[in-house]
């Protein structure tokens, strides 16, 4: 056919990425009825979980300093859905010690099954190997979005589109108001990986069950670093026991240019040198493990991410906006369509900082994910309208699960009631999630 020939799509709900939001939006969307469609770039879905192999589901339990009561979860709706569909293919360890909560390690490989057969389930249309491109305007309302495929361009329009790219590309795309990180500063990438041959059992033995290694590794890490035996930029480092036998999934590097700059994956060249740099930092990394790692001796370096794993680029401008002192205290809000337990985790500089919030949690308002300018358009994932600390919170993978899952029923809401999505009040959004499982209240 004619490459330049353009392929017409008309769909309910469009959402452009299938990362842990956009999965959750299209399948809640589909369940209510709607033709979705879903855009992905890789042949799977799963985004920073899978393609950058952040391998753990983070931000289900409450954080607290009295650990040996066991992890108490606050988080469900489509994430313990998900979760459960995990664990049932075998896909999803039990809960590991990380600081003062938990995180479950799962297989990148079952996480994407799963996601197949819940969009084949509810009859979800999904084009993988697909990019937006572009974004067909009427005014300020986006009526649709060009797709590129190898079969050539696509126009496809739908009543509503859900950016969950992770980058806020449609809202760029559209023009409409967006901002990067602190004053165009963000969180340092990282480039995960998974070692093989690991002696577990010796390894906890001498480290602790704790998944954030024990000052005496950071100690060890500084010290070959600065005397030049190795390179490894970064000594807070976190190792989990997987779902697999003899396997550690490793987020160790801090990932920079060649030239020592951060990185920031917005720029194709900062993008290119961060997935370069991030294998050279793999690399080295493992071998420091098996040099001077107890149990790690046979140890290899068996993969690393499909891409390097991206904390923060671009983010809406919504008609709310997140701030870093509701993460901190705890805020509550009565359009509140996600919780989240989750520390401020921010990844600059050399050291991340941690900042917990102990037994309580933080609400995210539904006006985060909509645009302040626009029509026609919500977000979900981690370029919701939050602070810098705040994101550094806000981005794990349950809590875009539950971004998703809102997203997708407020998306049902506004086509079947033919509402503009600024119109629907958070409210109406939380009370539909309720009844759909996510006990936020």
């Amino acid at each position: 056919m004619d490459a330049r020939s353009s392929i017409r799509l008309d769909s309910d709900v469009v959402v452009v990425g299938g990362g842990a939001a956009g999965v959750a939006a299209a399948v809640a969307s589909a369940r209510k009825g709607l033709n979705v469609t879903l855009i992905e770039r890789y042949g799977f879905c799963g985004g920073g979980a899978v393609a950058g192999l952040s391998g753990t589901v983070c931000g289900l339990y409450e954080a607290t300093n009295n650990v040996t009561a066991g992890p108490k979860q606050i988080v469900f709706g489509f994430a313990d859905e998900f979760c459960q569909r995990l664990e049932a293919r075998g896909g999803l360890g039990d809960p590991l010690l990380y600081g003062k909560t938990w995180a479950r390690v799962h297989d990148p490989i079952v996480w994407r099954e799963v996601a197949d057969a819940l969009l084949r389930e509810v009859g979800v249309r999904v084009i993988f190997h697909a990019h937006a491109q572009a974004v067909r305007l009427e005014g300020e309302k986006i009526e649709g979005i060009g797709v590129w495929t190898k079969q050539g361009p696509v126009d496809a329009r739908a009543k509503i589109i859900i950016d969950a790219s992770g980058d806020a590309d449609i809202v760029a795309m559209a023009g409409l108001p967006n901002f990067v990180g602190d004053n165009g500063a963000v969180q340092n990438p990282t480039m995960i990986f998974r070692m093989m041959g690991v002696d577990v059992d010796r390894f906890v033995g001498e480290y602790g069950v704790d998944t954030i290694m024990p000052e005496k590794v950071s100690a060890m890490i500084r010290a070959k670093h600065n005397a030049g035996d190795y390179r490894l930029p970064r000594a807070k480092i976190w190792l989990f026991p997987t779902t697999r036998p003899g396997e550690l999934l490793c987020n160790c590097t801090r990932v920079i240019g060649p030239d020592g700059r951060e990185l920031n994956t917005l720029f194709y060249q900062d993008f290119t040198d961060a997935e370069i740099e991030g294998r050279l930092q793999a690399r080295e990394y493992a071998r420091f493990f098996r040099d001077n790692l107890v149990g790690c001796e046979g140890a290899f370096l068996n993969d690393t991410g499909v891409q390097v794993g991206v904390r923060q680029t671009r983010q809406v401008s919504g008609v709310k906006r997140l701030a870093n002192s509701d993460v901190v205290r705890g805020t509550k809000v009565p359009d509140g369509i996600a919780v989240s337990p989750w520390p401020i985790e921010l990844h600059r500089g050399d050291k991340p900082k941690v900042e917990w919030l102990l037994n309580d949690y933080y609400e995210v308002p539904y006006g985060c994910f909509v645009p302040e300018r626009g029509e026609g358009l919500l977000v979900a994932g981690r370029c919701l309208s939050a602070e810098h600390e705040a994101v550094a919170s806000a981005r794990v993978t349950a809590q875009c699960f539950s971004y998703g899952h809102a997203i997708g029923l407020a998306a049902a809401v506004a086509v079947r009631e033919k509402l503009a999505p600024r119109s629907i009040d958070g409210k109406d959004v939380r009370a539909l999630l309720n009844a759909d499982g996510a006990r936020i209240d």
